[in-house]
């Protein structure tokens, strides 16, 4: 049988090869490989899909959420408030302001924040707070606002949801990867900020060019982080089609929750309020069988994974941070990702689910 991938970066390709193609030309011949017109285009237009002013383009997501955190304010002595189930890039992002990563538990039928302990949380050292938007849909974002404390906001896996009409940066900041297998993938690392301040935007762009404003004007100690022509070109041709690909996305989603009805998993649940747009399908393995389970999918060659297996207190790095946080390590050893891109199929799904029945009743 043929291989079907968590992420089917073949089949998007396919679906833009000859746009981007001719978009590669162009940069070439103009040798704008750095910034660039095309950056600058590109910047506009999802700026334009998330409903905000500003979108600055930088190397990467952790990137992004590092300018975005300093922008705000972050930086030695602080403390940023995040989910204890994120990817580590979100607590490292913070390491690397000088502050120090606060985790909170999770909601045990989302994953998202919990956002009454994130509130609870904050103190006079609190200088932000990290909703993680997980898997396809929004954190509670204006409740968190509440605290008084800037909203730094970790879109990586959202682009396009929204939450009561409202996307992430808008009223604040948010950080993005373009990372190859996101909803708006490029071909290789690349990520942004997004909001509708003047001021954070210009900050976050000076950070990311050695903190000048002009060539060998250096206002700021910053960092070489910024979006190059050729990833623009990607995810321009891309950001053309990502509605669409959301789209998609939902549909497969409903079928997988049709499909799932009698299958002895948890179903990935959307909190009220939230447009999801399914960058993972997460379901839930009880009993201690998830391992066992996802190796016999892969065997299969079905491209099951685990987002995340550690929460971020149990990863070397950030061990010292300690704490329990009962629900994410309560969900961390069952948690099942299922194959999920706009060009999955129908009969692609169906092989997926018999195959995780089957292996649930071995």
């Amino acid at each position: 049988m043929s291989r079907i991938p968590l992420v089917d970066l073949a089949a998007a390709h396919a679906e833009v090869a000859e746009e981007v193609e001719v978009g590669f030309k162009r940069v070439i011949a103009a040798t704008a490989f750095v910034g660039g017109a095309e950056v600058a285009a590109f910047e506009q237009e999802y700026a334009a899909f998330s409903g905000v002013r500003h979108c600055v383009g930088v190397a990467n997501g952790t990137d992004a959420l590092e300018l975005a955190f300093r922008a705000v304010g972050v930086g030695p002595g602080g403390e940023v408030i995040l989910p204890a189930n994120t990817f580590i890039a979100t607590a490292e992002a913070v390491a690397r302001t000088g502050a120090r990563p606060v985790l909170v538990d999770c909601d045990p039928r989302t994953y998202l924040i919990d956002t009454e302990a994130a509130l609870a949380a904050v103190t006079p050292a609190t200088q932000a707070i990290a909703p993680v938007h997980l898997y396809g849909q929004m954190a509670d974002v204006e409740r968190l606002r509440a605290s008084g404390v800037p909203i730094v906001e970790d879109a990586a896996q959202s682009q396009g949801a929204t939450r009561n009409g409202r996307t992430a940066g808008a009223g604040g900041i948010a950080a993005t990867s373009f990372y190859p297998g996101k909803n708006l993938g490029a071909y290789g690392d690349a990520g942004a900020v997004v909001t509708s301040s003047e001021e954070w935007a210009d900050t976050v762009r000076t950070l990311g060019s050695h903190g000048g404003r002009k060539k060998y004007q250096h206002d700021l100690i910053g960092v070489n982080s910024r979006l190059d022509g050729l990833q623009a070109v990607v995810l321009r041709a891309k950001l053309a089609r990502l509605a669409d690909g959301n789209a998609r996305r939902r549909a497969a989603a409903a079928r997988y929750h049709e499909l799932l009805t009698d299958v002895d998993v948890v179903r990935p649940a959307t909190d009220d309020g939230n447009e999801h747009v399914w960058h993972i399908y997460c379901v839930r393995i009880p009993d201690g069988h998830r391992d066992a389970v996802l190796a016999e999918l892969n065997a299969q060659g079905i491209g099951a994974g685990i987002h995340y297996p550690f929460p971020v207190h149990k990863t070397g790095a950030f061990a010292h941070l300690g704490g329990s946080f009962p629900n994410a390590e309560a969900a961390a050893p069952e948690i099942l990702s299922l194959p999920i891109y706009p060009q999955i199929t129908p009969d692609q799904q169906a092989r997926v689910t018999e195959a995780l029945a089957a292996a649930l009743q071995r």
